[in-house]
């Protein structure tokens, strides 16, 4: 294949070109062309859009020999002017050659191997061949790519035999077996020289900055996120906003936000638990009061309990006044609710009434032994469903 403009010119965002051939794939129309300024997916680093004489570019994947440029609609062959979705490419560019930087320098100065590169939509990663790292040994990384995009090194392309790697110090991806002739190198001077396809930036000062976002271990090595350029600034940017908001509902400062919190989450547990607590003496002075009734079926209804609640109504109902049986229901986050309870002495069967009850409400459930639960569709039919319990014909 020729090389492509994305090749030959990273900053082109305009190309008039026309279109060679055209097909679907999967439902979806495609063209190939006979030059392309967009990047097709590969090498960690995802493909480019735009437009093709105002159609949009959805995908570009390398087929063979051929890049298809997936369609928003379907194109004729002849001539077509191309545009890139530019802001997309540059961001590509600066988390790219970021990377670059970022896998160079921790060879450099801590030798940590890159195994693999991952460019996200929000964050990018790279995956290190060393175990976890301490947040000093993060700082020291960072500080140390701060240098190199400060030194404004030159970001050049070359071609190489595959011979003459060793001899250039080449640090190659693993290229097919038996791969021959001219490979494409990535060189930032004077700090790294890579076999790359992707799309670079003319020098490391255009990477403005990258930001180390913290780790997580995996497949026996390490995995590091980062962001570069313009990402970096948007990131700041949403967490001071982020931060104002917090620090208006809080009313502190930011360096106590953090302190603020922590005493407020402890706060709410405690509340929690004593709301459990209240809710659970409440369910045992429920189930008191059920039993007291003279009926051999009692029935209950709360809004906004929980099965919990149900459940343990149940229990104390059933061993109070295991004569007894009972239809207790709730609703609770929109869902509606109910249990079916009867005694060891009373004379309905959970397991075989229960499924009734559950029709009767349009729902389903299951259980066993003394208790019967399940969800209803309705609670329209709850007394009909009572008139089951007690014995009622159908």
């Amino acid at each position: 294949m020729t090389e492509q403009a994305y090749l030959r010119d990273c900053y082109l965002s305009e190309l008039d070109t026309k279109v060679e051939d055209v097909g679907e794939d999967g439902g979806v129309p495609f063209a190939v062309l006979a030059d392309t300024i967009f990047y097709p997916e590969g090498g960690g680093q995802p493909a480019d859009r735009g437009t093709i004489s105002g159609v949009a570019v959805v995908d570009v994947q390398k087929a063979g020999d051929t890049i298809r440029h997936s369609l928003r609609h379907p194109l004729h062959p002849g001539p077509v002017h191309l545009e890139l979705d530019w802001p997309r490419r540059w961001d590509h560019m600066q988390q790219h050659t970021g990377q670059h930087l970022l896998t160079a320098v921790a060879l450099r100065d801590f030798g940590w191997p890159t195994t693999a590169f991952h460019l996200g939509p929000d964050k990018s990663d790279i995956e290190l061949e060393v175990g976890q790292l301490a947040p000093d040994d993060i700082e020291r990384l960072e500080e140390a790519c701060a240098l190199e995009i400060r030194a404004a090194r030159p970001v050049r392309y070359r071609t190489a035999e595959v011979a003459d790697f060793e001899q250039l110090g080449v640090r190659s991806r693993r290229l097919p077996e038996g791969f021959k002739g001219a490979v494409r190198l990535v060189e930032i001077g004077g700090l790294d020289l890579n076999t790359c396809g992707g799309t670079h930036l003319r020098t490391t000062a255009e990477i403005g900055t990258l930001c180390l976002l913290g780790t997580e271990p995996m497949r026996g090595g390490t995995r590091l996120f980062f962001v570069a350029g313009e990402r970096v600034r948007r990131r700041m940017a949403a967490h001071e906003a982020r931060n104002r908001d917090l620090r208006s509902l809080l009313d502190t400062s930011d360096d106590e936000l953090a302190g603020i919190v922590t005493v407020r989450l402890a706060r709410e547990k405690d509340l929690a638990r004593t709301a459990r607590g209240l809710a659970e003496e409440l369910a045992d002075h429920t189930a008191a009061f059920l039993a007291a009734r003279s009926e051999a079926v009692v029935d209950a209804h709360w809004e906004e309990r929980d099965m919990a609640f149900l459940q343990r109504v149940a229990r104390m109902l059933v061993e109070t006044a295991p004569e007894m049986c009972g239809l207790l229901t709730a609703t609770n986050d929109g869902d509606l609710l109910f249990v079916v309870a009867a005694g060891e002495k009373s004379a309905i069967d959970p397991g075989e009434t229960g499924p009734r009850v559950a029709e009767a409400l349009g729902g389903r459930g299951g259980g066993r032994g003394p208790i019967f639960q399940g969800k209803a569709g309705s609670f329209r039919n709850r007394d009909r469903a009572l008139e089951i319990l007690r014995g009622s014909p159908a």
